[in-house]
């Protein structure tokens, strides 16, 4: 099923999928193609750098803490008679935690879901066997 099946099939009318890879750079190169998304919908520019904000905690997330591989995707979608932009990563689950040695610096990480909370109207997570799903909806008009 195409990506434009895909969005058809569950009532949405754009539903755009964008691969992640686990490499340095994946994050700069999805947001990029994410704004060409955003600017073809004609958003806001303060919407345009939500979204982006959000996207980028969210596939960090996902690039640091999980199993790949993972997928971005983005939908419009009504939300309390506004548009919004609905954004979710799914992934294959949390990887390892970290030993001592490289865990994360807590004054430089650990900050980023609180941003998507604070950017969205709405968020959360779906977990399964085959993974979870981070996910946040974000107004846009």
């Amino acid at each position: 099923m195409s990506v434009a099946q895909l969005g058809a099939a569950s009532g949405r009318e754009e539903n755009h999928a964008f691969p992640l890879s686990h490499t340095p750079g994946a994050v700069s190169a999805v947001r990029h193609r994410v704004c060409g998304l955003l600017d073809a919908w004609n958003l806001p520019p303060d919407a345009v750098d939500d979204v982006l904000l959000v996207v980028s905690e969210l596939v960090t997330n996902a690039l640091v803490h999980a199993r790949p591989p993972a997928t971005l995707r983005l939908w419009r979608l009504p939300l309390d008679g506004r548009q919004a932009v609905h954004v979710e990563v799914t992934d294959l689950g949390a990887a390892a935690p970290p030993g001592p040695a490289t865990a994360p610096d807590p004054d430089e990480h650990g900050r980023g879901l609180g941003i998507v909370t604070a950017l969205s109207a709405r968020c959360g997570v779906r977990a399964d066997a085959g993974g979870a799903s981070r996910w946040a909806e974000v107004v846009a008009s």
